[in-house]
């Protein structure tokens, strides 16, 4: 890993990744990665959290083909100096912003969309001129494996390196110097995170989730709320941080609304859920124990059968 940071270092110091066109080779490298691996890409999310082809192909690739072509269009008016007003300090000189790359950048990713929670701030990172470092979640072995053995094959590995590490590795990984770190995960290790860059004074961007109310008027359309709830709650077996975390409405809209959850429920996984293609699972037996109790806490209303062999958390819903 210090030996990756090191020849890293180097070609920030040389200067390589400064010309807009070596920028737009990298992302154009990203996008035959994305078409190229495609298949290698749904087959790794299905045999680490069972994810079925049309999530994986919507949020893993398509959206970061979109973030991409986003990138590519607008990147020659992105690195463009801006002029900005001149005050009386500095009426006889030229004022403008120009926008630096920062260095050596560090992409820490998540288990719950491992692909796309790495490309994203990836492509960030290149079309600001940065190398970059990256980290997959050691949770999904698949994915992992894939970003580390395919990757490298389509970046410049003077200026991009793939580590693999558990959470050992990744604690002296921090002890590094990095120039920006982006990481993704839960507030515990943001914490880490943070404390680590600042013995740096290190930028960092933390995405750590949160709470998700969901608020339902009694004056909404209820098929439409429902359809829209129980998409955006199950939707990657409930593994997403800004799925809809509890709902707040009024006894009446309660008594409307189950059962229009329990149809919607229904349509999209049908009336045996676990036996559905369309329904993942937990990505592992820690986060399936944390669920399941979860669920003993409160009075289960819809679904909420579990499979331990099966990491199989029925759509659930409960009252507590």
């Amino acid at each position: 890993m210090e030996r990756s940071q090191r020849r890293l270092r180097a070609t920030w110091f040389s200067g390589k990744m400064r010309p807009m066109e070596y920028r737009v080779a990298q992302l154009e490298a990203l996008g035959r990665f994305l078409d190229e691996k495609k298949q290698d890409i749904l087959e790794a999310t299905a045999a680490d959290m069972g994810r079925p082809p049309f999530e994986a192909e919507f949020t893993e690739i398509l959206l970061c083909k979109n973030e991409l072509h986003e990138t590519l269009n607008n990147l020659s008016r992105w690195m463009k100096d801006k002029h900005v007003d001149k005050n009386l300090v500095t009426q006889l000189d030229s004022a403008f912003i120009r926008k630096d790359p920062y260095g050596v950048v560090l992409i820490i990713a998540p288990w719950n969309y491992p692909i796309y929670i790495i490309l994203v701030p990836l492509i960030g990172a290149i079309a600001a001129g940065n190398c970059v470092i990256v980290k997959p979640s050691e949770m999904t072995k698949n994915s992992e494996r894939l970003v580390a053995e395919a990757l490298p094959s389509y970046l410049d590995n003077d200026c991009f390196a793939v580590v693999t590490a558990g959470v050992q590795e990744t604690t002296r990984l921090l002890e590094n110097k990095f120039d920006y770190i982006f990481f993704t995960g839960t507030p515990s290790v943001g914490r880490i995170v943070m404390a680590a860059a600042a013995k740096h004074l290190t930028p960092v961007t933390l995405e750590l989730g949160g709470k998700n109310p969901c608020y339902v008027s009694d004056t909404c359309d209820v098929q439409n709320v429902a359809r829209r709830v129980a998409w955006g709650r199950f939707y990657n077996a409930g593994q997403t941080c800004i799925a809809p975390e509890y709902v707040l409405c009024s006894v009446e809209m309660r008594e409307k609304l189950l059962p229009a959850l329990h149809k919607a429920i229904t349509d999209f996984y049908g009336p045996k859920p676990q036996e559905s293609p369309d329904f993942g699972r937990m990505v592992g037996d820690k986060h399936f124990q944390r669920v399941q109790t979860l669920l003993r806490s409160g009075r289960a209303v819809i679904g909420g059968q579990t499979d331990e062999k099966d990491r199989y958390i029925g759509e659930g819903l409960d009252f507590t």
